[in-house]
């Protein structure tokens, strides 16, 4: 199928978590020339499912023939390189052309399908040596018997304050709003029976 540029511009971007700023890549895609009102985005946590991107699925339902999607780099289309790739492939199957700022690709060419492949499994591999290097870092730390993770929100008497409050019957809220932290944690701590 061949794409062209008679459609409209569209921007998306996406961040890992909810934490992380999209202003980087609001600030690009306009800059770009994405109107502020075309530019679909996620802020993710967890799985990161296409199904949990709501931004995402409004912009594939959007979307027409003819039309461009840019996006600061080829790795903000998914989580992975296989679901980079059936994401061009969607869209290059809808007759809708990507450009990536970063990488400069545009996929509305053969050249740029291939170069957006390489690239997305390039991208995979960088993810995959950083979750090695966090675990070897993990590891060592553990090793050295220095804390991993984040730190813990209770200390251990306050745990067992938590702990103790729950035998007597109290209600978690009320037990969360005692030693100020959120119902969540009283929870976690109740169940792991440790800070």
């Amino acid at each position: 199928m061949t794409t062209t540029a008679k459609g409209q511009v569209i921007g998306y971007a996406r961040v890992s978590t909810g934490h992380q700023s999209l202003d980087a890549q609001l600030d690009a895609l306009s800059n770009a020339g994405v109107s502020n009102d075309r530019i679909y985005s996620d802020k993710l946590s967890g799985s990161g499912l296409r199904s949990e991107r709501p931004g995402f699925m409004a912009l594939i339902d959007y979307v027409r023939t003819g039309d461009t999607v840019v996006v600061l780099g080829i790795d903000r289309l998914g989580r992975s390189a296989s679901e980079v790739m059936l994401t061009i492939k969607e869209l290059w199957d809808k007759g809708i052309a990507i450009r990536s700022l970063r990488e400069g690709i545009d996929t509305s060419n053969p050249t740029g399908r291939m170069v957006a492949g390489v690239l997305a499994s390039l991208a995979e591999l960088e993810l995959e040596l950083q979750r090695e290097r966090k675990a070897a870092s993990r590891a060592a730390r553990k090793a050295r018997d220095m804390p991993t993770g984040r730190p813990k929100v209770l200390t251990k008497d306050q745990a067992a304050l938590v702990r103790r409050m729950r035998e007597a019957g109290e209600p978690v809220p009320v037990i969360a709003e005692s030693v100020k932290v959120s119902r969540a944690t009283i929870y976690r701590v109740l169940r792991e029976g440790v800070a």
